[in-house]
């Protein structure tokens, strides 16, 4: 490839936004956060407004009176959905923010990290990704 000087004087654009995505394993967390819908609702709207993001409205379900729980949150910025499988002690959890005004990457990553600390997985698995 062919070095450009204009090229190189050319800033650089920031990314339109960061998705972060965790599946997390044998949470030892505290069970109500699985199967009781109002306090993973709680738990994510306060979450949310912590990382300085704002919700715009939201939708949380349990899948009867002891399954799982699954809720998504809809952000100025884009996104949160949470589902939580009681019965594995697993949970996925999906933040997606976009960076149109500011750079919120690092209140996707300070929201993402609170929940996981909540869960409190043996086994995290989390992937990034930079969205273009």
């Amino acid at each position: 490839m062919m070095y450009s000087p204009v090229a190189a004087m050319q800033p650089v654009k920031p990314r339109l936004g960061i998705h972060l995505i965790g599946d997390l394993y044998q949470c030892r967390g505290d069970i109500r956060y699985f199967v009781d819908r109002n306090c993973l609702r709680t738990l994510c709207l306060e979450a949310v407004h912590e990382a300085g993001l704002i919700a715009l409205g939201d939708l949380f379900h349990q899948f009867g009176q002891a399954g799982g729980v699954t809720g998504a949150v809809v952000l100025a910025e884009s996104h949160l959905t949470i589902h939580t499988w009681p019965e594995k002690r697993y949970v996925t959890l999906d933040v997606y923010v976009c960076n149109y005004s500011q750079d919120n990457r690092h209140k996707a990553q300070k929201l993402f990290d609170q929940l996981v600390v909540v869960f409190d997985p043996a086994l995290p698995r989390t992937q990034c990704v930079e969205r273009e």
